[in-house]
């Protein structure tokens, strides 16, 4: 399957369910893509749906009766009963074409919308409602997607002031530690070893006090484009 691409999952054991569906599928003007990909899979393997990549399944229960044998209504109910339970295990949206008149025009259980067959316009309107289906399932994703994002820049953002604000008392500890680390490096009859040593601390400690000091540049340079932006939407407003 695509990962550009939406997934819509047809079931049917009927394959004229499936041209129906995708003849009459609408076209989005909107969206520069090539629409949804469907597949088309025999109703009889819902059961396996659970963990499918899928964005919308559109089954048929109206043909399900047909391929019963025995006591007709209680097999094509127990039949219809598991494709509805395996749709909603399922946890995605679905379309149940139907042709039960009692059951009324439409009707939604949970994420599940079932349709009457109507004929003549039964898969147009399956086809309309399926895509402002796939529609929302899009923009939610989006939107999760930008929460997640938003999430992540706020912890950013929360990391990022905690060092602005703790700079001035680090840099306290790197002014003790470099002037220790001097002091050391001037005492007289220090070991070379311990010269060394000291020189390593002192420039591990400029070294420290520099990305310190690159914060101070980075808090400065965001001030300013701040404050241009802000002139940008004014002069703007004006227009």
């Amino acid at each position: 399957m695509s990962n550009n691409r939406q997934t819509v999952l047809i079931l049917a054991s009927d394959p004229a369910f499936s041209r129906e569906i995708t003849a009459h599928w609408p076209q989005d003007p909107e969206r520069h893509s090539a629409g949804p990909e469907f597949i088309l899979l025999d109703e009889g393997f819902s059961r396996d749906l659970q963990g499918s990549h899928y964005d919308l399944a559109i089954a048929d229960a109206s043909s399900v009766g047909k391929k019963s044998s025995g006591n007709k209504n209680d097999s094509s109910n127990s039949r219809i009963t598991a494709l509805k339970e395996s749709l909603v295990a399922a946890g995605k949206p679905a379309i149940l074409i139907h042709s039960d008149p009692s059951l009324g025009f439409y009707n939604f259980r949970g994420a599940i919308l079932e349709l009457r067959r109507e004929p003549g316009f039964w898969a147009a309107l399956a086809g309309l409602v399926g895509r402002e289906i796939l529609r929302r399932c899009h923009a939610e994703s989006r939107a999760h997607e930008a929460e997640k994002l938003c999430a992540a820049a706020q912890t950013e953002a929360t990391l990022g002031r905690y060092m602005v604000e703790m700079r001035t008392n680090v840099n306290n500890v790197l002014t003790t530690v470099l002037g220790n680390a001097e002091l050391l490096a001037i005492e007289p009859g220090m070991p070379a070893t311990v010269l060394v040593q000291a020189d390593a601390i002192r420039n591990m400690a400029l070294r420290l006090h520099e990305v310190f000091q690159r914060f101070s540049s980075i808090e400065k340079e965001l001030g300013v484009a701040a404050r241009e932006s802000k002139k940008v939407h004014a002069a703007a407003g004006q227009c």
